[in-house]
């Protein structure tokens, strides 16, 4: 087989239904789910397959359970295309890997940095956390369109006052987010037009990658500092850096608990892979379920890769 490259979806890509058909066509993504509900009880006070597969969508969208169910779909997913492609899901020979903010997780586990257990344990945790920090204060994020990074930063610190508004994520050229107290998001999405862009208020819990996160960080932290992290089997794009982590577990564990309060450089991190030739062949590039989120992205970022998505078996 040869090597390919994985991507794996972040929060955002949830939709009820999601996996439902690979849970339906796949042994292997059953398996994944019944993995998944002996790991998690009910701390979502939901099976994680009726969840993902009926709803109620109020509680899928929630930040806290969001955050484990697309980690479960693209786990499940992967399993099931490593038994189409005949190979244990270990053994699936990748170039490299990247996850946008959530799904950096999938993307490290998969590449051996952790075990599902752990990796699921951290999601876990990591979607409780940013939901209790979001609640925490009123706060918000603001999509901008047409912006570059330099009237981005710009636009935040016009309007940020004395509150906390930073950029978020870079997604691709000309689409960021900012992130941060509400006040704040409203006085830019107003101001927007001033410095070329157009803004959208996002449908999001709270100023995720930004510093009101650090209470989350701060419980991250601890998790991490128990986990057994090892070097990942293939390069893994970090989204603090947009560079490939380095193989020191201590390294991987920071950069993971940077990225709750970072902006996350998801463009950075797709140029780099393209620069180190990991993009180059229609045939090398998945992004798992959920969704098509990463391959709309990618043509706005590369416009020449092609991704392919598998949101469900027929894809």
């Amino acid at each position: 087989m040869i090597p390919i490259t994985l991507l794996c979806p972040g929060q955002g890509a949830q939709a009820v239904g999601m996996a439902k058909a690979w849970f339906d066509h796949s042994p292997e993504a059953r398996r994944v789910f019944e993995e998944a509900d002996r790991v998690l009880g009910d701390r979502l006070s939901h099976p994680i397959g009726p969840l993902c597969f009926e709803g109620p969508a109020n509680r899928l969208n929630a930040t806290d359970a969001a955050q484990p169910a697309i980690f479960v779909a693209g786990v499940a997913c992967a399993h099931a295309l490593a038994a189409r492609w005949q190979t244990p899901v270990d053994r699936l020979p990748l170039a490299g890997a990247a996850g946008l903010s959530l799904g950096e997780y999938t993307a490290l586990h998969l590449a051996g940095a952790m075990s599902f257990e752990e990796a699921l344990e951290l999601v876990a945790l990591r979607g409780a956390a940013m939901q209790d920090a979001a609640e925490a204060q009123s706060s918000g994020m603001v999509a901008l369109i047409g912006a570059t990074e330099d009237q981005a930063q710009a636009l935040c610190d016009r309007c940020a006052g004395d509150d906390v508004l930073v950029p978020a994520n870079y997604n691709a050229p000309g689409q960021i987010v900012i992130s941060g107290h509400a006040e704040a998001c409203q006085r830019a999405a107003d101001a927007a037009p001033e410095f070329g862009c157009k803004a959208t208020p996002l449908v999001v819990a709270g100023a995720f990658h930004s510093p009101l996160m650090q209470p989350a960080a701060d419980r991250l932290a601890e998790a991490l500092a128990r986990t057994d992290l090892r070097a990942p089997r293939c390069p893994v794009y970090s989204n603090v850096t947009g560079e490939p982590h380095e193989a020191d577990p201590a390294s991987i564990r920071s950069r993971l608990i940077e990225q709750l309060t970072s902006p996350v450089r998801w463009a950075q991190a797709c140029a780099k892979m393209h620069a180190d030739g990991l993009l180059t062949d229609p045939n090398h590039v998945h992004e798992l379920a959920p969704g098509k989120t990463l391959a709309g992205i990618m043509r706005r970022i590369e416009r020449t890769v092609q991704v392919q998505s598998h949101d469900d078996p027929s894809t």
